[in-house]
């Protein structure tokens, strides 16, 4: 087992440093070929087990695209690779925006906030803690603009709740959970200026978001384009505006995270603890659902709660949000066989009852290593320390069986999207040193590396 493991760490060292750009990681060789913001905070997790410079950099690259407003954008785009992803710089003109860094393009959307997480995170594990602490000085007031925009813009009722107003900024671009929400947009071609994917000639059409949802992010796109990216006038027109549990959960722990950085710092944490506080006590207000024993999104447009359930409604056991009734709950739902049938390879991004359950689309069932990864810790925090075993398990078995892909087929495990992704090896490698043995092993084997 333990040289098993030891060669799944060399792999998934080789495929960060295969995806290493230079100054950032790209998510995976060809399908993503820029920077994006919350792929970049999980690789920076797994650099720091083994790589402080570079997990460093990973964060310090990503933070060069923020925006005057102290909007973090989930693309900051490599020059010179024009036509190699839709949308590309070119589309989104995030120069109309008044608040868009002059030399650097990026989208104009965002990404969950796990930024705050993965500087902590390296701090961690820095065998040099004043060089880590210099980086967390250095980074601490761009995290602080990065979560004082999410409260400032983004939470519209002051209720301590952060919108979405994509579904490319929850992370969980296709999910069922839009489903309602898009379908609302009754689009004509008049509606959509001519576009081009570039997805489907990397990766199957069976396993992307359809063209009728690309048409829907396209035109969600192209209305926060021409609105400017004015936050206030797009609250008043834009058709997709959804508080989402996965997204205010990162948000939950990110602010923890800040608040412990700051203390590091010597700065007050009592802010970024309020804020915390403010945002947990609203998910079990208003996201918690006693009779599904699950969190489920709030769609401010229709205000009401979205009724699927999907993995992500069990991630406020990552953020220690749920009481330990809750969490005994939530730990029901997802064991029961709507979600973990097999008890073999994890979890599905959503449950097997939901007639848009598809084991091999994107967000619409398959297994992420993501999810089982703060999960795992989830489930841990509550101390279900046999079943966040188990989870921790299912993603080393995944990869072992059938390679770092994007994705997994919940069912047969067989490796779905983009071969060789970066965030699965990082998180992957995460999964590996919480075992002190290889832990240890990596340590001494940097240190003879550093001093041959």
């Amino acid at each position: 087992m333990f040289d098993r493991h030891l060669s799944l760490v060399h792999q998934a060292k080789g495929v960060l440093r295969q995806n290493w750009t230079g100054s950032s990681t790209k998510p995976a060789p060809r399908l993503y070929p820029h920077q994006w913001s919350w792929d970049s905070a999980f690789i920076a997790m797994g650099y720091a087990h083994y790589d402080q410079a570079r997990a460093m950099q990973e964060l310090r690259s990503l933070f060069r695209g923020q925006w005057e407003n102290g909007l973090l954008p989930h693309i900051v785009f490599r020059p010179g690779l024009v036509g190699a992803y839709f949308p590309g710089p070119d589309y989104w003109q995030a120069e109309r925006s008044p608040d868009a860094p002059q030399a650097v393009a990026t989208s104009g959307i965002i990404q969950p906030p796990v930024h705050a997480t993965a500087a902590l995170h390296i701090y961690r594990y820095a065998s040099d803690p004043a060089q880590a602490l210099a980086f967390l000085q250095d980074l601490f007031p761009q995290l602080v603009a990065w979560h004082g925009y999410l409260y400032r813009e983004r939470d519209r009722d002051k209720d301590g709740l952060v919108y979405v107003r994509h579904p490319w900024e929850s992370g969980q671009d296709n999910s069922p959970l839009w489903d309602a929400a898009m379908a609302r947009m009754d689009l004509t071609q008049d509606d959509l200026p001519a576009y081009q994917r570039v997805d489907i000639h990397e990766v199957s059409m069976d396993n992307r978001p359809s063209n009728s949802d690309y048409d829907r992010y396209v035109y969600l796109l192209v209305q926060a384009r021409e609105a400017t990216y004015n936050e206030a006038q797009l609250q008043t027109q834009c058709p997709f505006m959804v508080q989402d549990v996965l997204f205010n959960t990162l948000l939950v722990q990110a602010n923890r995270d800040l608040a412990a950085i700051a203390q590091l710092l010597h700065h007050d944490p009592a802010p970024f603890e309020a804020w915390a506080n403010t945002t947990a006590i609203a998910l079990n207000q208003k996201l918690w659902n006693p009779e599904l024993g699950l969190y489920q999104n709030y769609d401010l447009v229709a205000e009401e709660l979205i009724p699927t359930a999907v993995a992500a409604g069990f991630s406020p056991l990552y953020g220690r949000i749920s009481s330990a009734a809750q969490a005994a709950h939530l730990v029901t739902t997802l064991l029961a066989p709507s979600f973990t049938v097999s008890h073999r390879w994890g979890v599905p991004t959503c449950s097997r009852a939901d007639a848009a359950f598809c084991p091999n689309r994107y967000w619409r069932g398959p297994v992420w290593i993501n999810l089982n990864w703060l999960l795992s810790q989830g489930l841990r925090h509550y101390g279900y320390e046999a079943e966040a075993q188990w989870l921790r398990q299912c993603s080393i078995d995944l990869v072992e069986r059938s390679g770092f892909y994007e994705y997994f087929n919940p069912d047969t495990g067989k490796g779905l999207g983009s071969a060789n992704f970066s965030w699965t090896a990082a998180l992957l490698l995460d999964l590996l040193m919480q075992d002190p043995a290889i832990a240890r092993y990596e340590r001494e084997y940097a240190a003879e590396r550093q001093f041959a």
